[in-house]
Parts: structure tokens; C-alpha cells; sequence
């Protein structure tokens, strides 16, 4: 979600609600500005620099060129100047630069044009929220950095403590976005609670983030489910939604978030190296502590791990 859209969608919202809009400094939960003051800082690893291929070439010499898509806050959206890439894997990406002893130079991409944007070496990796998949693995390395969450979220006054696991979400009304990763997960899940003699789940199925919530905050849906970092974001915008739980957004398997490169490029150890340093000093966890993504640590970074299979 671009920022033009997100404030489009606070709007939405309020309308709806029968709110005010509220200004723009009480609406940003996080620091949306370009300067980014209190972006986490790293200092220079050796240790990860010494796993780099001896003659190691990056896209411009000097610097770590990471492609990204600013799809919405807190994971990667444009500052208030609309021109400025922030977020938390903006600042993933300038914590394992300076570890490598580099400068960033971040690009801005469309989703549907960074593989072969990597494939044919316009950058040197892509920090945006790529979940590692065995087909992905035929021709980029990964370095894990984040686990791949969805989200339970209710209204602040619901009497809904916890939903984990299929038993929790029995004959409830969950908003969901149509044709989605989370549509799936939760129509096996139904299925599952009528084998074992549970209601079943009653899906609304919409196609826009502004409709989902609009269904939660009138009562019309008990729940709603989406990417986890997207809801953090409007639960602390907006303090009107909390949430009861999360799952892997590849389940019942693990599906962890990493860092892309070309497969071969020699990068991937050293990135992972850093990526464990980063988590043994604290850098890691205060860089996701500033978006409001603790949830999403992960104890260790993995190269290559299993990834979700083909279907």
C-alpha cells in the first residue's frame, strides 16, 4: 500500500465511522519523515566482511544496491516528502550495509519486476518482505531475517482473548481478503473444525483493506486476518483494533522472510553471518522494535532453509 493509498484508507475509515480525520502528526504511530533520526545504526563487521569472495563486485562500487517495493507502511512505504523509501526493511537494509562496511543505495521497484531485475544484476539484493519458496531457490539465495506472519486482529473491545489454532475460530465471522493466502489457510481450517464437530468459520471476503476493517468496526465480523505487519500498523494508527494472535503465513509450515540474491553470487554467507551478529548485539531487534514488529524475530538467521513447496 503506497502512502497516497494508506491516507486514502484512514479516510475511508473515519468516513465510515463517522469520524474526524485526525491531523497528520496524531495519525502516524511511526516517524514517517524523511531525516529518520532514529533510524539503528551498525557498525562495520569484520567478521561478516571477511566471508565476502575475495573481488567481491557490487552494482556501484562502495555501496550495497538492495531493490525494494514500497508497498505500505511499516515494512517499506515513501516518506512524507514522497520521495524517500523508509520502513523496517529500509532500515534492515542500512543495518547490514554498514555491517558489510558499505553505504545503501536503495531502488525502489514494482513487486511483479524484482527476480529479474536480480537475475540480470541491477542490484545486489532484494530486502522486501520475499518469502523463501523452493521455486525461488532455483535461482536466488536467501539469508532469513524476519518470520512471514499473518494476523488476528478484533476490535479493542472484543471479548475475543485468542485465536492460534482452527478450534479458537470456530463459528466465527472473519474478514478476509478474496483469493488470498489467508483465504486458504482459513477454508482448511473450517474444514477441519466440521470434521471434528466444531461450527465452521463464516469468511467475508473482501478486496481491500479499507472494506475488512470497515466489516470489523461494525460489528458485521468478529475478526479480521492479513498480513501481520499491515495490522500492527493500523492498531497503533488508529487504537481501535488489537491483536489475539498470529500464524505462518505459510502453514502448517514455517515460512520465514529473507534477504535475495543471485544464486551463486557468493553473498549469501556473508549477509546471514551479518544478520546473526546483528541479533547477538541487539541492532536487529531494536530495528524491528521501532516498527512495532517484535513478533516477528527470528532467534537465528538460516541460509537456504526448507522453503514453502511448489503447489
Amino acid at each position: 500500500m503506497s502512502l497516497r493509498h494508506w491516507l486514502l484508507s484512514l479516510l475511508v475509515s473515519a468516513v465510515c465511522a463517522g469520524q474526524t480525520l485526525p491531523a497528520a502528526s496524531q495519525s502516524a504511530p511511526f516517524d514517517l519523515g524523511p531525516e529518520q533520526p532514529g533510524r539503528i545504526r551498525a557498525e562495520a563487521d569484520p567478521a561478516a566482511i571477511a566471508r565476502l569472495p575475495k573481488g567481491t563486485r557490487f552494482v556501484a562500487p562502495g555501496a550495497l544496491t538492495v531493490a525494494i517495493t514500497p508497498g505500505g507502511p511499516p515494512l517499506g512505504t515513501y516518506a512524507t516528502d514522497a520521495r524517500t523509501v523508509i520502513g523496517a526493511d529500509p532500515d534492515f537494509a542500512q543495518l547490514v550495509a554498514d555491517s558489510l562496511g558499505l553505504r545503501l543505495a536503495l531502488v525502489p521497484v514494482a513487486w511483479a519486476d524484482w527476480p529479474l531485475g536480480l537475475a540480470s544484476g541491477k542490484y545486489d539484493a532484494v530486502i522486501s518482505n520475499v518469502g523463501v519458496t523452493e521455486q525461488r531457490k532455483e535461482k536466488f539465495d536467501f539469508s532469513t531475517y524476519r518470520q512471514g506472519l499473518h494476523g488476528f486482529f478484533v476490535r479493542a473491545d472484543s471479548k475475543i482473548e485468542t485465536i492460534r489454532e482452527p478450534r479458537d475460530a470456530a463459528g466465527l465471522t472473519i474478514s478476509v481478503g478474496g483469493g488470498t493466502n489467508q483465504e486458504r489457510i482459513l477454508v482448511e481450517w473450517s474444514r477441519q473444525n466440521v470434521a471434528a464437530g466444531l461450527k465452521p468459520i463464516d469468511l467475508q471476503l473482501f478486496d481491500d483493506e479499507a472494506a475488512r476493517l470497515v466489516a470489523l468496526r461494525s460489528g458485521r465480523a468478529d475478526a479480521v486476518v492479513q498480513p501481520h505487519a499491515q495490522l500492527v500498523f493500523v492498531a497503533a494508527r488508529d487504537r481501535d483494533i488489537r491483536r489475539v494472535g498470529t500464524l505462518s503465513a505459510g502453514w502448517p509450515l514455517k515460512s520465514d522472510v529473507a534477504i535475495a540474491t543471485r544464486r551463486g553470487s557468493g553473498l549469501v554467507d556473508a549477509l546471514t553471518h551479518a544478520t546473526n551478529d546483528l541479533i547477538a548485539n541487539g541492532k536487529y531487534r531494536q530495528m524491528l522494535a521501532r516498527w512495532g514488529l517484535e513478533e516477528e524475530a527470528l532467534p537465528r538467521s538460516e541460509t537456504n532453509p526448507p522453503g514453502l513447496p511448489k503447489y
